[in-house]
């Protein structure tokens, strides 16, 4: 338990002290080119993939009530794995899972209230005049991986002829966390998840 809490928090502090940086740092929609490949660009979202939207207000509160359900039943789910001595390579993934969550749950919650949003500047941490409520804030996103963009041929069905870029996500270290964590429980299915005779 003490390695998985370690990951844990080891996730949280990059994921939001990246988070907090770029909000304070950048002006919303500022682009930094790391390499042609692998750009920091600051957006922000309500939370969901891809930062789909649904049900306006109401719907971001669903949201974020339905997250913080889930991340009680990954919590419950690494503490049972851990006391039924699971494989370290499942205790890892879900590890990474809990602090995925944790982190853009963070943003969910308390962002709305502890940050500005103004229009030609960057946001103040602890903001006076907060731009939202509690359960409202919006998730920072930063990592941006434009690995080719270019027109797609035209003899693509429904596609073809148009632009398009590969990897057009925007998404932050939680997101990868989680990503990782689902690719790990993928490649390394049966040692995660070992059958007992």
């Amino acid at each position: 338990m003490k390695k998985a809490i370690a990951i844990i928090v080891v996730i949280l502090l990059i994921d939001q002290i990246s988070k907090i940086y770029i909000k304070t740092n950048f002006f919303y929609g500022e682009e930094v080119v790391v390499f042609d490949w692998f750009r920091i660009y600051f957006i922000e979202n309500n939370g969901m993939a891809w930062g789909a939207e649904f049900g306006g207000k109401s719907g971001k509160l669903f949201l974020t009530i339905f997250r913080l359900f889930a991340i009680a039943g990954i919590g419950y789910w690494l503490y049972s794995s851990v006391k039924k001595n699971a494989p370290n390579i499942l205790i890892v993934a879900i590890s990474l899972i809990f602090a995925g969550a944790m982190g853009n749950i963070i943003d969910s919650v308390f962002y709305g209230v502890i940050f500005d949003t103004p229009i030609n500047g960057v946001a103040t941490l602890f903001a006076e005049k907060p731009y939202g409520e509690l359960f409202y804030g919006k998730v920072v996103d930063m990592l941006y991986f434009p690995i080719w963009s270019g027109d797609l041929p035209e003899w693509l069905p429904i596609w073809g002829g148009k632009p398009f870029t590969f990897f057009n996500a925007i998404f932050n270290v939680a997101d990868t966390a989680i990503s990782t964590a689902v690719g790990i429980l993928i490649v390394f299915n049966k040692k995660a998840f070992p059958k007992h005779d």
